[in-house]
């Protein structure tokens, strides 16, 4: 009797079950393999910008915004590790022109999920997402750190305090209509928008279309090490793409099928041109604007469109400085855009 061999027969309900199966496992292999452990250089990194004159500005802004950020979060922050860390990177800060001083801290970083437990360290990050707005900011909070498939914070690798140097995020404007701070962002933005080309394309975005758009969130230390970077938005990216496949419910993968981002960030504007200097290149056509995140200058060339607003915030007063104005920028991105996005990140990471 001659045996035969079968091949095995998946219903498709079974054949759901074993793709959802590989995406978890993947998702689960790539979240470890994006876990970057022993990255050294927290203070002080090199600021990433494309123009070499905008460089030397941000290196100056950094060496004075680190103290005052990390002097906040060791304020906020529990737990002696911590604090220790901060107190040693805030005395280097000081310390920078010394020649001994080799401008490297070694600091272990690890990506997580976003949990309830850090919501002191994500606070801590977001004081000022609205510039000085008195708003419901906890409940933001809780929205960020309620939403564990999509987003991660950074922190320092086996450390119990829960300090917080990253958070990175996208949520869903029309998922969260009716919670509060949603609905205080979104009267933020229209009432700070006084471009009348732009108001009508902010209104739609924030109205109508809000269940396709999602709010990218993304606040960090000022200099934590730029090789991070592009670890960061491929996760991002990676988990949006798979929460369209492997959420719960239809709604909820539904919820994640972005079709556009808006972004609230920060750049410096040139107010006043300094007539003495000479421009040395052509590539000082960029100083009209540093960008503090250098992605948000990649964010800018590839939005649909953007406006900028005044900050009540209390900006920097360097000496390299003083002819710039510390501005709030909103920035439209299409969905589709997000693929060059990623690319020309890693060039620049890597090209640095």
């Amino acid at each position: 009797m001659t045996k035969t061999k079968q091949a095995a027969v998946f219903s498709p309900s079974e054949t759901a079950l074993k793709n959802k199966a590989l995406r978890t496992f993947a998702r689960r292999l790539s979240k470890m393999r994006r876990k970057p452990t022993r990255h050294h250089g927290l203070l002080p990194v090199l600021p990433l910008t494309f123009s070499p004159f905008a460089r030397s500005v941000a290196r100056a802004a950094t060496a004075y915004l680190v103290r005052h950020l990390m002097l906040d979060v060791k304020r906020q922050s529990t737990g002696d590790e911590i604090k220790n860390k901060l107190e040693k990177i805030d005395r280097l800060s000081e310390s920078s022109d010394d020649e001994d001083f080799n401008g490297v801290i070694q600091a272990d970083f690890a990506f997580f999920d976003p949990k309830p437990d850090d919501f002191h360290g994500v606070k801590t990050l977001l004081q000022s997402y609205l510039d000085n707005k008195q708003w419901d900011l906890s409940g933001f909070i809780d929205l960020i750190t309620g939403q564990p498939t999509v987003g991660t914070v950074v922190k320092l690798e086996d450390d119990e305090d829960n300090g917080v140097f990253s958070v990175l995020t996208a949520l869903n404007l029309g998922r969260y209509k009716d919670h509060k701070c949603i609905t205080e962002i979104k009267e933020f933005l229209l009432n700070i928008c006084h471009e009348k080309d732009k108001i009508g394309n902010l209104r739609s975005l924030l109205g109508d279309k809000a269940q396709d758009v999602g709010l990218l969130v993304s606040q960090r230390v000022v200099n934590l090490p730029p090789e991070l970077l592009p670890h960061l938005y491929d996760a991002l990216f990676d988990e949006v793409s798979w929460a369209t496949e492997d959420e719960p419910t239809e709604e909820l993968r539904d919820s994640f099928r972005f079709k556009f981002y808006v972004l609230v960030t920060k750049i410096y504007k040139l107010q006043q041109k300094n007539h003495h200097r000479k421009r040395s290149s052509s590539a000082d056509k960029n100083e009209e604007v540093i960008y503090i995140k250098p992605e948000d200058e990649i964010f800018h060339k590839l939005s649909m469109w953007s406006f900028l607003f005044p900050l009540q915030t209390q900006q920097v007063a360097t000496h390299e400085l003083k002819n710039y104005q510390l501005t709030g920028i909103v920035m439209a991105i299409e969905a589709k855009n997000v693929s060059l996005f990623r690319q020309q990140l890693h060039t620049l990471i890597n090209e640095s």
